[in-house]
């Protein structure tokens, strides 16, 4: 006769350790199998009750609130406004810091699959980050490249200006996209890339404003 295993007891945990348990594993599950996946599969993965988890998250809806914020908003670092804005250093030079930096922060699995999931989705999140994206980085990079060439500080950047911005940004981000999205190698010397990459476009970014500047 065989006998009888165990029976497995899960482990209690603090509130703070099961609610932040949730959310890591919700940003896993999100990150490969969309936000489509059910809380019901969440909580199995978990070993935990559907009830017990919307303790911690009332509705599917809070908990990607609280996925975007942990992916986007919490990775998202204050010191990058400083550098973008700097002027005791070349433009170029805060250019290339800052996308070392915030490559560092966004080229990871979870980030790069749930950002796409979440365009697919048509989810505001997307949009919300964007807005963040434009407003921090892009018209930033913009506006600096203004003041570059000597014209007024605060005049307003065009929209084909903003989309040369995004072309840059766009053309980094790919590198991660290569990478989490397409699995392909990772570039050899990523470093290297982006400075070709910042190079070309502040040469590029210099003669368009030097010509407008006129």
């Amino acid at each position: 006769m065989t006998e009888k295993q165990p029976k497995k007891t899960r482990r209690r945990l603090p509130p703070t350790e099961r609610r932040n348990e949730i959310l890591q594993k919700a940003i896993k599950l999100f990150a490969e199998h969309g936000f489509e996946s059910s809380t019901r599969e969440l909580a199995r993965q978990l070993g935990i009750t559907q009830p017990l988890m919307y303790r911690y998250f009332p509705s599917k809806e809070d908990l990607i609130r609280e996925v975007y914020r942990a992916v986007y908003l919490d990775r998202w670092n204050d010191e990058w406004d400083k550098i973008l804005c700097d002027r005791e250093r070349t433009l170029e030079g805060r250019l290339l810091t800052f996308y070392e930096s915030y490559t560092e922060a966004i080229f990871s699995r979870d980030w790069m699959r749930i950002y796409l999931f979440s365009g697919l989705k048509g989810a505001d999140l997307n949009r919300q980050y964007i807005r963040l994206v434009e407003e921090r980085v892009l018209l930033r990079i913009v506006n600096e490249y203004h003041v570059a060439v000597g014209l007024d500080d605060n005049i307003k950047a065009t929209s084909e200006e903003l989309e040369l911005a995004w072309a840059l940004h766009s053309g980094i981000f790919y590198l991660g996209v290569r990478e989490h999205i397409f699995s392909l190698p990772a570039v050899d010397n990523k470093r290297k890339i982006i400075a070709n990459t910042v190079a070309a476009f502040h040469h590029g970014m210099l003669a368009h404003f030097r010509a407008r500047a006129k």
